[in-house]
């Protein structure tokens, strides 16, 4: 393991800070609601994911392996859910009432790392890579959760600070939707390179 614990730090690094539906709904949340009123939604990820990469490592990464339609069926609930939560994004109100109340909770994340194309596609190819299960397993099983548990805190972090920070420009109502809009545009487009 320490001679793949850079390649490891490496792909943790660009698949949890790239752009996916987690760290879209952060800098939406971010924007429109603040990083403390974030926090469920942050917390509702980091464990989550980290939930979805334990059982992975315990198992259900053979599960997926051997039955080849379980990827399809994740795919199809993700993408739902992805689009009720575009609508959802999309149509949210602007008015200082919307404010008070965060509409994206911690268990709808945390349930969606395990319909989460993306989560389970990254949980997947870093157990099959980075877990040996005949030489130090548990070791493995602790550097690679662990590893991937900082990636994920500091990354939905960052995206829900980005998403802060850009409303400091947001200077009218307009602007406010059309971010929005962009955010849900930007689910949509997640949904379709699932299928891409």
């Amino acid at each position: 393991m320490i001679s793949n614990l850079l390649p490891l730090v490496l792909f943790g690094f660009v698949t949890a800070f790239t752009p996916g539906p987690n760290n879209i709904s952060a800098a939406y949340s971010g924007f429109n609601f603040g990083f403390k009123k974030t926090i469920p939604l942050m917390l509702g990820v980091i464990f989550g994911w980290t939930s979805l990469l334990l059982m992975m490592e315990l198992g259900l990464v053979l599960i997926f392996q051997k039955i080849n339609y379980l990827q399809s069926v994740i795919k199809i609930l993700g993408s739902i859910f992805l689009v009720y939560l575009a609508y959802k994004i999309s149509f949210s109100s602007t008015n200082l009432e919307n404010k008070i109340k965060n509409p994206i909770t911690f268990l709808e994340m945390y349930l969606f790392q395990f319909i989460n194309p993306k989560s389970v596609v990254v949980a997947m190819t870093a157990v099959s890579i980075f877990v040996d299960t005949s030489n130090n397993y548990i070791r493995d099983v602790i550097i690679v959760t662990f590893i991937y548990f900082l990636m994920a805190v500091f990354s939905i972090s960052s995206w829900c600070l980005m998403g802060k920070y850009v409303r400091k420009f947001a200077t009218s109502d307009r602007f406010i939707k059309n971010f929005n809009y962009i955010m849900s545009f930007l689910l949509i487009v997640c949904v379709i390179l699932f299928y891409v």
